[in-house]
């Protein structure tokens, strides 16, 4: 296992990490899956991974603790004004933020919500294989991956372009599928700094499938270790 390089002066590995999965919209079949291979990822890194759809947890003070809060494929108003306050809180006191796929499609109405994930989904056309393209190959989640990536996924395009405002790992090639919005500028994962804290947001992860495929793991992995303080990474914008 990959020796592992603690921040922010800690000596031991981060206590636990918090998963969300709470849906009040589309409810993804891969969350079952997405929940198993994230539970293994932390393990590896001897991290506890505490599952929770109960909104109760984001309350203030409860989240201290935690190295990060994961979102897998929450949609919808799935935290309250209250909620999203104790999360921005927890993020900007030095706390991780990682957003899978759907953690996008939620909380429109929230700008804190949009700053802490980079960006809110806008469509997205059917699932397909397309080319992904690396930008930064030297950060942990993108660092394992071909310079041309070809894997099947839904390719979201989003409600404004975060480039600018955040480090773009990967952007699609919209050339290679059918159905792009967003024109040759099309990031699909990307890091940011929010106040002290670290956000990671990877847009990919809608097929069950993905979630047993070793390069996707990687990205996944990369991005649940830059959240939990486990590896360094050059987040400053592009």
């Amino acid at each position: 296992m990959l020796g592992l390089v603690y921040l922010l002066g800690c000596s031991s590995p981060p206590s636990a990490l918090l998963l969300y999965t709470r849906t009040t919209g589309f409810r993804h079949d891969s969350i079952v899956a997405g929940v198993a291979a994230l539970r293994t990822l932390a393990a590896q890194d001897g991290i506890a991974l505490h599952h929770t759809e109960d909104p109760a947890v984001f309350a203030a003070g409860r989240l201290r603790g935690y190295a990060a809060v994961v979102f897998l494929h929450t949609t919808g108003d799935m935290l309250d004004d209250a909620g999203v306050q104790a999360l921005d809180g927890f993020v900007r006191a030095g706390g991780g933020f990682l957003g899978i796929h759907a953690a996008a499609d939620a909380l429109y109405g929230s700008s804190t919500y949009r700053e802490v994930i980079g960006a809110l989904f806008l469509s997205h056309p059917a699932l397909q294989t397309g080319i992904l393209v690396v930008e930064d190959d030297l950060n942990p989640a993108t660092r394992q991956l071909p310079a041309r990536w070809q894997h099947a996924d839904e390719f979201y395009d989003f409600r404004s372009n975060p480039r600018g405002n955040v480090r773009v790992l990967l952007r699609v090639d919209e050339t290679s599928y059918q159905g792009g919005g967003m024109g040759p500028d099309h990031p699909i994962a990307w890091c940011h700094s929010v106040g002290k804290g670290r956000a990671f947001y990877t847009a990919l992860g809608h097929p069950i499938e993905s979630w047993s495929e070793p390069l996707f793991l990687e990205h996944v992995r990369g991005g649940l270790r830059i959240a939990a303080g486990v590896l360094p990474a050059n987040c400053s914008p592009n």
